[in-house]
């Protein structure tokens, strides 16, 4: 069993903090039923990676639906907006994907962050996000809890398309130092080959995380949704603005690095036919000396040259002389 707190926002209650901790799904049942009996604040539980069964309390005692229980508890979700029909006004179900950059490795990794909203109660659960759920709860005052359970769901989402933002900047300048390094007179082909392939992984995982997740955050303000007041769909539509930026530039950067890459074989195929015509000529000029030698070496018994007195010295002008010719029209040609 993983950790799991329970933040309850204060509200009209006593509590002078904006949160309150509680530890399980029994303390939730009363925390929410005191925010509803009061019709003010809201119940948070947040889970780290749970696993089979993990949820079944609280599954019970928020009235979560079979199939979003399942979602939770499997991960692995695409970026989705789902919604749940219960005896409380139902749920609504939000999976996206977080992001992040390891210079270790110069990768860009992906985890995994769910949220669901229901009447006075929002849980997330969150798989290698590297503290999303965290810095999402750092940047939410007492005035935006306010909103209630959807102040929780922007955070997440601001948070999560923050960093697709950052991260696709960084990537186009990635493409466009690697743009500039495939038309260098420098450039042999091998290094760029891997760092294309390498870039072509980070952007198709940035495509995989923020593209989908462009039409969940639309629907989340413009569709008529009980759950999300309209005074937070004003936060929520800013939220899907940046994620259509992102995802607009992570494409243009995809198309710009498939460009690059085209570009790049072009130059390794232009390079390797000059390699070829230059292998051609050289092997052209051991050819001619080596067809002269191979005559006058048969040793028949009528040769003419062979008594011939400057045969020697004219088989070797002959030579010299058809190599330099050949050389001259290959240096013309653009072979040498």
């Amino acid at each position: 069993m993983h950790d799991v707190d329970v933040p309850a926002h204060a509200g009209a209650s006593s509590d002078p903090s904006p949160t309150a901790r509680v530890p399980g799904a029994a303390e939730t049942a009363d925390a929410l039923a005191r925010a509803r009996a009061e019709g003010a604040g809201f119940v948070w539980v947040h889970h780290t990676d749970p696993g089979e069964g993990d949820l079944s309390g609280y599954a019970e005692v928020l009235d979560l639906h079979p199939l979003a229980v399942e979602d939770l508890e499997t991960g692995r979700q695409r970026p989705k907006l789902e919604r749940y029909p219960a005896d409380e006004g139902g749920s609504v179900l939000l999976s996206a994907r977080p992001v992040r950059y390891d210079d270790s490795r110069s990768a860009v990794e992906t985890g995994e962050v769910l949220v669901v909203l229901g009447d006075r109660w929002v849980l997330t659960v969150s798989r290698e996000d590297e503290g999303v759920v965290e810095r999402a709860r750092g940047r939410l005052d007492e005035d935006f809890l306010a909103l209630g359970p959807a102040a929780v769901l922007h955070g997440v989402l601001d948070v999560v398309v923050d960093a697709y933002v950052a991260i696709a900047s960084e990537l186009e300048v990635d493409v466009s130092d690697l743009e500039q390094e495939v038309f260098s007179p420098d450039d042999r082909g091998a290094g760029t080959t891997a760092r294309v392939y390498q870039l072509k992984r980070e952007v198709l995982e940035m495509v995989r995380a923020a593209r989908p997740l462009v039409e969940p955050v639309r629907r989340l303000w413009q569709q008529d949704l009980d759950l999300v007041p309209e005074e937070a769909r004003v936060f929520l539509r800013d939220v899907a603005d940046h994620a259509q930026q992102a995802a607009e530039s992570v494409e243009a950067t995809d198309r710009q690095l498939g460009d690059v890459h085209s570009a790049h074989l072009a130059e390794v195929g232009l390079q390797q036919n000059d390699d070829a015509r230059r292998i051609s000529a050289w092997a052209a000029l051991a050819v001619v000396p080596t067809v002269i030698a191979g005559i006058y070496g048969m040793n028949f018994q009528y040769m003419p040259e062979l008594a011939w007195r400057y045969g020697y010295p004219a088989a070797l002008l002959l030579m010299v002389t058809v190599c330099l010719v050949l050389h001259r029209a290959f240096r013309r040609s653009g072979w040498l």
